[in-house]
């Protein structure tokens, strides 16, 4: 009888990186921007309203983690988000689900205390 293959491990480093970019508003704003398509930093600045410095912080965040990228052209860059980013982010969500079976573990004896 074949036993059910368990999900892999999730990576907690990087789901750390992925749900640290997507745990600020800001910063799901831009994706939601870029879900259309690439945009220029300076749209981006325009419809956000956000300074400069604070703008270039948040996308600095969301590239580190690997979930836009950007292209240069003359002064100007020009932000997406890069394909399977955003898939990635559900493995990784669905990976941590509860197993399916799985019992809530009983504590007995003087540990909890």
């Amino acid at each position: 009888m074949a036993t059910a293959a368990r999900p892999a491990v999730p990576n907690l480093a990087r789901a750390e990186a992925l749900f640290h970019a997507l745990s600020d508003a800001t910063r799901l704003s831009i994706l939601e921007m870029l879900r259309d398509g690439e945009r220029c930093v300076c749209d981006l600045q325009d419809e956000l309203d956000a300074a400069q410095s604070r703008l270039s912080f948040h996308l600095r965040v969301l590239k580190e983690a690997g979930l836009v990228t950007d292209r240069r052209e003359g002064r100007w860059a020009h932000y997406s988000i890069v394909p399977g980013a955003l898939a990635e982010v559900h493995d990784l969500a669905v990976a941590m689900q509860p197993r399916r079976g799985a019992l809530p573990i009983r504590r007995t004896g003087a540990c909890c205390l």
